[in-house]
């Protein structure tokens, strides 16, 4: 999906859209045959809002800012389940086992894979990681409660 088919799913906008592309894995599949894996990217451009004051002179992606990334990415999966089907808004209800390992810096094109784990309704629980170049960057744990708008 491209950043434009992305936000026919996602209550995202400009500013805090933070994932450029993404990919539903078919690889893996739930007992409805549904996936419950996909990818996703950023590019860090370096004009980011988040980057002018984090740190000035020597830029980094926050991480809140990863763990959002981390996040829409997820989203992209929540939202394309038969369940969900129309417009849902999904909003964090937990961040679990978060760990930063590297930094990530303008340049950076950050790939995320997101799982789900389990369903329990509203409540959905995944877990994601982040790497730029095969390097493991950031992981974590989160779950979030979709409502159907």
């Amino acid at each position: 999906m491209t950043q434009e088919e992305i936000k026919k799913i996602l209550p995202h906008r400009d500013n805090m859209l933070l994932v450029d592309e993404a990919e539903l894995c078919e690889d893996e599949k739930d007992e409805q045959g549904q996936p419950t894996k996909c990818r996703g990217s950023y590019t860090i451009t370096g004009e980011e809002w988040f980057l002018k004051g984090h740190f000035p002179g020597n830029p980094v992606v926050p991480g809140v800012v990863l763990c959002e990334m981390m996040a829409q990415t997820c989203c992209v999966l929540l939202a394309s389940k038969s369940e969900n089907a129309g417009k849902i808004t999904p909003y964090f209800t937990s961040l679990d086992k978060v760990k930063f390992r590297n930094k990530v810096l303008p340049g950076d094109k950050l790939e995320i894979e997101c799982k789900l784990l389990k369903v329990r309704e509203p409540f959905y629980f995944a877990q994601g990681k982040g790497y730029v170049g095969g390097k493991l960057c950031v992981s974590g744990e989160f779950s979030f409660a979709c409502i159907k708008d």
